[in-house]
């Protein structure tokens, strides 16, 4: 009987056991699948980069040679960028640090006055040992009682002297931690100013350029071959975008709502308000007339108006926005594009699900990276003049099915 009970026990157990290393290689396998459709993403998209960089070799133009400098300065801004949220981070853990620090030695001190208090006690009534209490005593009942009582004083006392020393060895390590942080945080300004310098050569070195060649520049800023091939450029990549994205599920075909060619009449527009991740989980499509525009600043063209210069329309909006001021990005969404365009300088999309995408281009810098999920309100680029633009600002347009559509009729200034 005994033997068959330990046959079944083993049997449960090694079901069991194969059971969990099933569980586990599943859930490994699963955690996987997400990594190999990034890793898959980044493959195609690189190879997407590859042939727009072979295409633009057909055309070349003036600003083609900002392109050099733009991608530097861009690359220069986004280490700084980082540099300055390990610094914000390493000064927070810093303060933990210190503040730890500071309630250990308060606890240390404590404990060091109580330890003082016992043994000047002692030194008042003297050492009394075990044995002359034991002699001293007249009755066996009190020798129980000292002996117990003087346990308790010698294990309080044992007690005491283990927290100071952990205490102690605390406030070591703690030191040992901040200092550490100390040194990270001056190897991270050094580091800061190594950037700097970079940014301001690649700075004098687009401005040299931009000198040489801004009467051609100028010129061929107003040409409408220029200006159509450029937007038939953005058209193309946002379509073959959106056939290697991964797809979550069947999209449907746009309305006649979604997509609005009609000109818009040029009244200025001043925006205040930024995005924020109150939207977070929402569905694209369901935001419409919620949207912030996702920069501070005056809205110069509007979606469907006529270009001065050319007399193209205009795909999007341009936000006019001090140099270096933050983008943010407008929804949540997946970064599928972050690198220099032709006509749009330092570009970044973001796929937001459903066949709808963001686009923010001429910007200085972009600070995040193709594959990473961003939230509404993220930091994701910051303004600046790339792609041959005159003034500063950000080109901002939103495509569903690679189509662009008005994107003042989805945000509210309010």
């Amino acid at each position: 009987m005994r033997h068959r009970i330990l046959q079944t026990t083993s049997v449960l157990t090694l079901m069991l056991s194969l059971l969990l290393h099933a569980s586990w290689c599943f859930a490994e396998k699963k955690s996987e699948q997400p990594k190999q459709a990034l890793s898959e993403l980044q493959k195609q998209l690189k190879a997407l980069k590859k042939e727009l960089d072979q295409a633009q070799e057909e055309h070349k133009d003036a600003t083609d040679a900002l392109k050099e400098s733009e991608v530097a300065i861009s690359g220069a801004n986004k280490k700084l960028h980082e540099i300055s949220k390990q610094q914000t981070d390493n000064k927070k853990e810093l303060a933990k640090l210190e503040a730890e620090s500071k309630s250990t030695n308060l606890a240390l001190s404590k404990q060091q006055k109580l330890l003082s208090g016992q043994l000047y006690q002692q030194y008042i009534h003297g050492q009394e040992s075990y044995v002359q209490m034991i002699l001293q005593s007249q009755r066996p009942s009190e020798v129980a009682r000292d002996l117990h009582y003087y346990s308790y004083v010698a294990k309080a006392r044992a007690d005491f002297i283990s927290k100071m020393q952990m205490n102690l060895n605390k406030i070591t390590k703690l030191n040992e931690l901040t200092t550490s942080k100390l040194q990270e945080i001056t190897a991270l300004k050094q580091k800061q100013m190594d950037e700097k310098r970079i940014l301001e050569l690649q700075k004098t070195k687009k401005s040299k350029v931009v000198k040489s060649l801004s009467q051609q520049i100028a010129e061929q800023r107003g040409q409408i071959k220029k200006l159509s091939r450029d937007e038939k450029r953005l058209s193309e990549l946002v379509s073959r975008l959106a056939k290697i994205i991964p797809k979550k599920k069947k999209v449907a075909k746009p309305s006649p709502q979604t997509i609005q060619t009609t000109p818009q009449a040029k009244v200025a527009i001043s925006n205040e308000k930024l995005p924020s991740d109150h939207f977070t989980g929402a569905n694209f499509s369901a935001l419409k007339g919620k949207l912030r525009l996702p920069v501070r600043g005056e809205v110069s063209n509007r979606f469907g108006s006529i270009r001065q210069d050319s007399g193209i329309s205009w795909k999007g909006l341009f936000i006019k926005a001090n140099e270096g001021a933050e983008v943010k990005a407008v929804a949540s969404g997946r970064v599928v594009f972050a690198d220099w365009l032709r006509g749009f300088g330092n570009l970044i999309i973001l796929d937001h699900g459903d066949g709808y995408m963001s686009l923010y281009g001429n910007n200085q810098s972009v600070l995040r990276q193709e594959g990473e999920m961003v939230k509404g309100g993220d930091t994701i680029a910051s303004v600046g003049n790339t792609g041959g633009n005159e003034s500063n600002g950000l080109y901002y347009e939103l495509r569903n099915q690679s189509r662009p559509f008005d994107p003042m009729a989805w945000s509210s200034l309010n």
